[in-house]
């Protein structure tokens, strides 16, 4: 495209009174202005003419090289390119970048030690929060250098604010929150107590859903799973509380110290945990050892009160447990033995009452039950793959029948599973975490167009995207756990060896 003069670019009725080029195309110099009645006025650019000496003629070749004039591309720039795991290979100048305009809010928060396990609390600020910038509360357990410098931590993440894009964001439908878009980093503070040896795995008492927190009189309990063999029951209600009122101060001899420290494993420590409610003052939980047993520990108004008999139908590490959303005397629980097994408190003997003998083709480490649709189960298997199962469908204990087909199969992940949770309040959406260094959303109501079937755009060589993937997380380095927060719709937390993750997609 050639270089257009000045003049060119305005009509001739305003071109009149317009500054010429200093030099022309021939390189001589412009006419001085005509000076009228009333004078000369001063030459606004006069210390920009050069001197007689500085002015070459161009067809002399001589002075200083001019150089050509810069051709504008009409082309667009290049689309920066997706990075899908196990498609595409790193190279070692290589980074990852974040693409801002898919989050609605994406933070990342450091820690001195790693934590492996963590849950979210609940808190007064209310359900279905939409509103920014947002708060979570956490309590996690650290992993750190030496048994004696780890802690539980109650954390507070505050000015959690949505995400810069880039672009015009005018038809964003918060134009009105003058605070939404502020780039600013939220605000950390956290309370902690000494925690003897590794932690791996902290689950905090469950709460109904619109309930207020506990007062500050009564007790807010989370469990640890310790490397020592041991499982704490801790209150960390005074932690919260000095969270929210500064200057609060708590007695620590009620902090530091263990509520009550169940010693049913021995020295055999595990993994597996989760607490179920009965009412305000009726507890239970279920522990998991590597040694394959499962004990109880049940709460009254004196305490808690551990039950002697294991349940004792698996073979292997027990790597999770989930007690049902629906009926109260009822968990599942999977293992190293590759099994899922259904079990009843109520039945005599301690065995299980129903279950999956071969779930997956390796160890099962982990599951999920739906709390909306309570006959599905998922489970995350350490090949790498995601099942779904029904529940109506699973044989009873000594049955001869085979075991049942998964609803749903997915092998996008290429390392073993290490978190999986159904989303609270959308009974076909879950997130799932992988050594593979991702962290993946899914819906299992998408189903593929008719119109897209045999349309793909998967790079050669590539690995296929099934249409209920909505959505990969990456930049974590051996993500552990994944948590949806349940009052604030869409928000997903991850922990990994470098720290956490707080997010919100578009995608749900």
């Amino acid at each position: 495209m050639s270089k257009r003069a000045n003049t060119e670019l305005l009509p001739q009725e305003k071109r009149d009174g317009q500054p010429f080029h200093k030099v022309s195309e021939i390189g001589s110099r412009r006419e001085q202005p005509i000076p009228d009645e009333m004078g000369e006025f001063e030459d606004a650019w006069e210390d920009e003419i050069e001197s007689d000496e500085d002015v070459t003629n161009a067809e002399d070749g001589e002075g200083e090289d001019v150089l050509p004039a810069i051709e504008e591309s009409e082309e667009p720039p290049p689309a920066p390119q997706v990075y899908i795991h196990g498609t595409h290979v790193l190279n070692k100048d290589e980074i990852l970048e974040p693409d801002d305009s898919v989050y609605i809010m994406r933070h990342t928060m450091n820690v001195n030690w790693p934590c492996l396990s963590f849950d979210v609390l609940r808190d007064n600020l209310g359900d279905e929060r939409q509103r920014y910038p947002a708060t979570a509360y956490l309590v996690a357990g650290t992993q750190a250098d030496t048994a004696k410098n780890n802690e539980v931590v109650v954390y507070k993440l505050s000015s959690l604010h949505r995400t810069q894009k880039d672009g015009d964001d005018s038809d964003s439908d918060n134009d009105d929150d003058d605070n939404d878009d502020l780039d600013e980093n939220p605000i950390i503070e956290h309370r902690s107590i000494p925690h003897q040896g590794g932690v791996n795995r902290i689950r905090a008492q469950p709460l109904p859903a619109a309930a207020p927190l506990p007062l500050p009189s009564q007790p807010y309990h989370v469990a640890t799973w310790a490397e020592t063999g041991k499982v704490h029951i801790w209150d960390i209600q005074p932690l919260v509380e000095s969270l929210d009122v500064p200057g609060t101060s708590f007695d620590k001899s009620r902090v530091h110290a263990p509520v009550f420290t169940i010693n049913s494993h021995g020295r055999t420590e595990g993994f597996a945990m989760d607490w179920a409610s009965s009412g305000p003052s009726s507890l239970r939980l279920l522990t998991g050892d590597i040694h394959s047993r499962i004990f109880l520990a049940t709460s009254t108004p004196s305490g808690f009160n551990p039950l002697s008999q294991p349940f004792t139908s698996h073979t292997s590490s027990v790597e999770d447990i989930q007690w049902s959303p629906s009926e109260p005397t009822v968990f599942a629980s999977c293992s190293a033995d590759r099994s899922v097994q259904i079990w009843d408190v109520r039945s005599k003997g301690r065995k299980s009452v129903a279950g999956i003998a071969s779930a997956h083709e390796s160890d099962v480490n982990v599951i999920s039950w739906n709390r909306l649709t309570t006959y599905l189960l998922l489970s995350g298997g350490d090949e790498g793959g995601i099942k779904v199962w029904d529940l109506r469908n699973v044989k009873k204990t000594g049955s001869v029948d085979p075991d049942p087909s998964p609803v749903a199969s997915f092998a996008w992940h290429k390392a073993p599973i290490t978190s999986i949770e159904w989303h609270p309040t959308e009974d076909s959406i879950f997130a799932a975490s992988g050594a593979d260094d991702q962290v993946t959303l899914w819906d299992l109501a998408v189903e593929q167009d008719a119109d897209e079937a045999g349309m793909d755009d998967t790079p050669d060589g590539g690995q296929d995207v099934p249409p209920q993937l909505l959505f990969i997380h990456q930049g974590q380095k051996d993500v552990k756990e994944v948590h949806w927060h349940p009052q604030i719709p869409g928000t997903v937390i991850s922990t990994a060896l470098d720290g956490f993750n707080i997010f919100k997609t578009i995608s749900v």
